[in-house]
């Protein structure tokens, strides 16, 4: 029987079983493989399919995340984020009167706007890593270094003038 000699439903049916007849003999010849899975360097073709696929759209935070794991940038990003963040780390009002300045070895120097707010902050020390370990992680500030603001300096300006400068000069 020819597919010229069907019409309409046997045509159909014809053109089914000779599909079908191809993809088992498919089935059963041994498959190449193609290597184009992730990281295979080759370009996948086609349509992704129902599942989760490399080509698919991906969300950029995370891309994002995903990459900085790749380099090892975990322990930067955290203390990045001790600086960046230093309101949503330490809360509104500790925030408002103190600033992050440096951050070496574990250990995080902090310049309070007093006196007394360097020493409220010093207070506070255990409470702080706390809360900046809940933030960005633990073993990344290990310590506080808590100063007040910087004196002013004697040894620059426009009416400096040579000598030991401002003492006693009753005695």
């Amino acid at each position: 029987m020819d597919k010229g000699d069907l019409a309409g439903p046997d045509l159909a049916r014809a053109v089914l079983d000779a599909a079908l007849a191809r993809r088992r003999e498919a089935a059963q010849k041994p498959r190449r493989r193609t290597g184009t899975g992730p990281g295979s360097g080759r370009r996948l073709r086609g349509y992704s399919g129902p599942g989760p696929d490399p080509r698919d759209p991906q969300l950029f935070g995370a891309m994002l995340e995903r990459l900085v794991k790749a380099r090892g940038w975990e322990k930067p990003k955290a203390e990045a984020t001790v600086f960046g963040a230093w309101e949503k780390v330490v809360g509104p009002d500790i925030a408002a009167h103190s600033r992050p300045v440096r951050l070496e070895g574990g250990v995080l120097t902090v310049e309070a706007e007093s006196t007394a707010w360097a020493t409220q902050l010093r207070l506070l020390a255990a409470t702080l890593l706390r809360q900046i370990a809940g933030e960005v992680g633990n073993n990344v500030v290990t310590r506080l270094n808590i100063h007040g603001p910087a004196a002013p300096s004697w040894n620059r300006g426009p009416r400096r003038v040579q000598g030991r400068g401002p003492r006693d000069t009753y005695g």
